[in-house]
């Protein structure tokens, strides 16, 4: 079994730090977004839910095609990690999509929320501090969302989906950039 250093190292060059992950998601984010601008806001939700389940594949196929492997080794136990913190993911998905239902403009920000927090099993999945920011980031701007969506303003409610989608769309697309420049770096170890 190698060593936590040496399998976050595996993880780095198989995946390119994580940033066609990050950036499949800020797709993901910004068909949200423009379901959001220019459909139902009830159609953004399933948009981000149903793309969301892609995001995955689309990340191997774009790791594949700048020449890394796009899977990890088998013997590495961080693949582990990132699995579980898939699990997490999809229950996080499943009570964002209860929040919608009761409030649907509070969608966006609890899974702003939820995948922001996916992201700070990142950090020890790939040995980079930067998931830690991304996540702290997304966290954040969905807690302020939903403070700031809790006051009573038609006008805020109108723009929420748009503004909710808007805002993951930009913060992963200013990561997955961070962590693509990033992944350039030649093969360690």
């Amino acid at each position: 079994m190698p060593d936590l250093t040496q399998a976050q190292a595996e993880m780095r060059w198989a995946y390119w730090h994580g940033a066609f992950g990050v950036l499949a998601s800020a797709m993901v984010w910004g068909l949200a977004t423009g379901t959001a601008a220019w459909g139902r806001p009830q159609q953004a939700v399933w948009t981000l839910l149903i793309a969301g389940m892609f995001i995955f594949p689309v990340s191997m196929l774009l790791a594949k095609l700048a020449g890394r492997p796009g899977l990890h080794p088998k013997t590495n136990p961080l693949g582990r990690l990132a699995t579980l913190s898939t699990v997490g993911l999809m229950a996080g998905c499943l009570l964002a999509l209860g929040v919608a239902t009761k409030k649907l403009e509070w969608f966006f920000p609890t899974m702003l929320l939820v995948i922001g927090l996916r992201y700070l099993a990142f950090v020890r999945v790939y040995g980079l501090k930067l998931y830690a920011v991304c996540g702290v980031s997304l966290a954040t701007a969905g807690l302020v969302l939903g403070a700031v969506l809790a006051q009573p303003s038609a006008e805020l409610q109108a723009v929420a989906t748009v503004l909710g989608a808007v805002t993951g769309t930009l913060i992963e697309v200013l990561f997955g950039a961070l962590l693509l420049a990033q992944g350039r770096a030649p093969r360690e170890g």
